[in-house]
């Protein structure tokens, strides 16, 4: 009787699984067509910057999905794609939940994404016992696997003995700093690629609340307790909105930068190019209701002609904000950099240094930097209907500015370019030029990238140098820089070799933002290596190879790639976090949070 049983078993196991193949492959089948019709035109070559099918063959099948939203067509393609079907939701493994509640903290170890409001990212004493001397006794302590994930982007903030960071299944984590065991998760609309803000505790029944954004453009206020949601609101409501950059909290007011994904819209030439325009949005912080609205062009968009399709073009727009401001409540602004023009005619906006008002958001002086820059994916087209004639370079400020002092007492505000030029301006006189450096050769993808660092008289300037070709002409200088404040001088540079060795999506830059401890500077590379530097002379102290599977606190595997995105490392008492996995534009995709302590 048993062995009867056990084969009608066998039996079914055995039909499901040909049902099981059966369906994927006619799913996939389903896909190939549906690829054929609506994806093969871009991502098939015509357009440089859609990621190829080689890439999104590796990317998370959940991740593809949410990218196209849902549908059964939707599914069959990204079978097709990936070669797995997409988990359903809420399948993904996870860490284990902690087993105790977590200690009350008192408030968080450091302010905001830039540690402190003028964005220095200089962790010191009172935050890190690591140096320079301590580096050595580092050994990995945990890894956690972000579910259904190809990257991670959003820089993990820490209070007491938790750990908040934001997944690309658009999950907020409350993580035991110690373990990576979760507290509670939170679950947003979209990707969450921002820092995460911690708000400060006033007194001893106050909540402690945490800030950020998602790719939808949506921003949030969760209580840090327990996850529970205290207000959202959409700073904007064009369709292209989306928060890529922490927002900086200053005296209960959150000022959040405004980004668009309009510029990929530009693509369809069918698609009326451009309406969107960066800028910051300002709210109490404890109530979510928004007090301005700044913007960083000087007036609406409005009709300028039709494009060879018919279609109308709209300007000024573009000069998004994808940096964190820096704040200078001496002066009452706020500083941001901005990108590129979506539209033609270029304006002076683009490219620039806007100071707004922090009390009203009305732009108080600007200065360019690069003048003429239009430009929209319309350009990476065969037929380059949208594209404007100024067609680039798309040299955006994405690091976030810096306000430091230098050595003769003046105010400056450093700033870095996707070109590969590095700035200081004189707050003191409206932002007039102090000087300017070109360290790298610059591109698309940097040039400097996602943010540099500040300690003393040291600006540590990482250099991506990703995108060559004519457009950017001169040799690639990837690697990390120390700038004199004062002067601009390049006290040393540290060069990256080569290390790829064929491995596909690797390259020798550095795109995450740099992150200063004493003693030494730490930069996460697009070649999977955390690296620290000598403060003083760049020799590397420290390194540790992420581009790898690590075991996991969910019992399965993180696999580390490319470190990129607005997302540097950051130390916690004799702890450090970093993410690794940047699956997007060309680079090895990951999605770990990989955490570090002295060795046992």
């Amino acid at each position: 009787m048993k062995r009867r049983v056990a084969l009608v078993w066998v039996w079914l196991w055995a039909l499901l699984a040909l049902l099981l193949s059966a369906a994927h492959a006619g799913a996939a089948e389903r896909g190939a067509a549906l690829y054929d019709t609506h994806c093969a035109r871009c991502h098939d070559g015509a357009t440089p910057r859609a990621p190829p099918k080689s890439l999104l063959a590796i990317m998370a099948s959940g991740a593809v999905l949410r990218a196209l939203d849902s549908g059964a067509e939707r599914r069959a393609l990204v079978t097709h794609l990936t070669g797995r079907a997409p988990a359903p939701p809420g399948r993904s493994l996870t860490a284990p939940a902690c087993a105790q509640p977590a200690p009350p903290g008192s408030g968080p170890d450091v302010r905001g994404w830039g540690v402190e409001l003028d964005n220095r990212r200089h962790f010191d004493e009172t935050v890190t016992a690591l140096s320079a001397a301590t580096l050595a006794d580092l050994e990995l302590k945990w890894a956690f696997a972000y579910p259904d994930a190809v990257r991670a982007r959003s820089q993990p903030a820490v209070m007491g003995d938790t750990l908040f960071v934001g997944g690309q299944d658009g999950s907020v984590f409350a993580l035991d700093k110690r373990t990576g065991c979760i507290r509670w998760r939170f679950q947003t609309v979209a990707e969450v690629r921002t820092g995460i803000v911690i708000g400060p505790r006033d007194g001893p029944d106050e909540r402690v609340r945490l800030y950020f954004g998602d790719l939808a453009g949506n921003l949030y206020a969760l209580d840090a307790e327990d996850g529970t949601l205290l207000w959202r609101d959409r700073p904007d409501q064009h369709p292209s909105l989306t928060l890529t950059a922490a927002p900086a909290l200053h005296e209960g007011v959150l000022y959040v930068p405004l980004s668009s994904l309009e510029v990929t819209e530009a693509a369809d030439p069918h698609y009326a190019c451009c309406t969107f325009q960066g800028g910051v949005a300002a709210y109490a912080a404890p109530s979510g209701r928004q007090l301005w609205k700044g913007r960083t062009i000087d007036k609406p968009p409005s009709p300028v002609g039709r494009n060879a399709a018919g279609t109308d073009r709209l300007a000024p727009s573009g000069a998004p904000v994808w940096n964190t401001p820096s704040i200078d409540a001496e002066r009452g602004l706020l500083y941001v950099g901005t990108g590129e023009n979506y539209s033609s005619p270029a304006n002076a906006f683009s490219d620039a240094i806007v100071a707004l008002r922090l009390d009203t958001g009305a732009i108080a002086w600007h200065r360019q930097m690069t003048a003429g820059d239009a430009w929209n994916m319309g350009c990476e087209t065969a037929a380059r209907i949208n594209c404007p004639p100024e067609d680039g370079p798309d040299f955006d400020f994405g690091a976030a500015t810096i306000i430091a002092r230098d050595g003769e007492g003046r105010d400056v505000l450093l700033a870095g370019q996707k070109s590969g030029h590095v700035y200081a301006l004189d707050l003191s006189r409206r932002g007039a030029l102090r000087w300017r450096r070109k360290l790298g050769r610059g591109g698309i993808q940097g040039g400097v990238h996602f943010g540099m660092a500040v300690h003393g008289q040291t600006l540590y300037v990482p250099m991506s140098d990703f995108d060559g070709g004519p457009r950017w002409p001169g040799i690639a200088r990837p690697g990390m820089f120390a700038l004199d404040i004062a002067s601009g001088k390049t006290l040393w540079y540290t060069a990256h070799a080569d290390r790829c060795r064929g491995r596909v999506f690797c390259q020798p830059g550095i795109s995450a933002p740099a992150t200063s401890i004493p003693g030494a500077v730490l930069g996460g590379a697009m070649d999977g290596v955390l690296r620290a530097y000598a403060a003083d002379t760049g020799e590397v102290l420290w390194a540790f190879d992420t581009a790898r599977e690590f075991a996991a606190t969910d019992g399965g595997a993180a696999r580390g790639g490319s470190m990129g995105g607005a997302s540097g490392a950051v130390p916690s008492g004799d702890m450090l976090f970093v993410n690794s996995g940047y699956g997007i534009y060309f680079h090895m995709p990951g999605a770990a949070l990989l955490a570090f302590g002295p060795k046992n």
